[in-house]
């Protein structure tokens, strides 16, 4: 039987040498805006099959990443050996969030938002009030992982440190100040050991 769009998962990617173009970092960058008009542009965007894209570096899956945080402290877990992304088992990591799928693209509202949404929906039970921003882009080019996706920082200030795991994946949780876990930092996938050098240089 022949692989399709029924039956294959297809997700958001944007060309990487697009993001190249914008002005490629290694690490991270609050300098959102102009990546974000352009690469979330509808058209720049395509659905690819994921399994392609997961080792094609010529694009780079957009991925939102997005971290609790209650009086300065921020959630924190451990990936289980169930968790999607094999490559990242046994890591422990402050972000939530997944791929933008082609079925997201079907509520015919914004699909990032829809995605960002369904991906919390799925992986934790957000039981607090929340205010929240997009406060930065992250790009790892030094790992397989990395080198295709291209991850959007969002966090979430919670009114009470009220996240449980959704997921089985999802083990080891709780809230700790990011000095503190960085102390830590090797445990901790790349993504999250850069977003706690973001959050440990001041962001408010």
């Amino acid at each position: 039987m022949s692989l399709d769009q029924t039956t294959v998962e297809h997700v958001l990617v944007v060309p990487t040498l697009l993001f190249h173009e914008i002005g490629h970092f290694q690490g991270y960058t609050t300098n959102i805006e102009p990546y974000l008009e352009t690469l979330l542009d509808p058209s720049y965007v395509s659905y690819r099959p994921r399994h392609e894209v997961e080792e094609d570096p010529s694009y780079k899956q957009l991925i939102p990443y997005c971290v609790f945080r209650h009086e300065g402290k921020v959630f924190y877990y451990r990936r289980g050996k169930e968790s999607g992304e094999g490559r990242l088992h046994s890591k422990r990591s402050i972000g939530i969030g997944g791929h933008i799928s082609s079925d997201d693209a079907t509520s015919g509202s914004n699909v990032y938002q829809v995605a960002m949404k369904r991906e919390i929906e799925e992986e934790v039970f957000l039981e607090s009030g929340f205010s929240e921003s997009c406060v930065a882009l992250i790009n790892d080019d030094q790992t397989d992982v990395g080198r295709v996706h291209l991850g959007i920082v969002h966090v979430f200030d919670l009114e009470a440190a009220k996240v449980r795991p959704r997921e089985t994946s999802i083990i080891e949780t709780g809230f700790e100040d990011p000095m503190q876990l960085v102390q830590s930092r090797d445990d901790f996938e790349t993504w999250s050991q850069i977003c706690l050098e973001f959050l440990n240089t001041g962001q408010k």
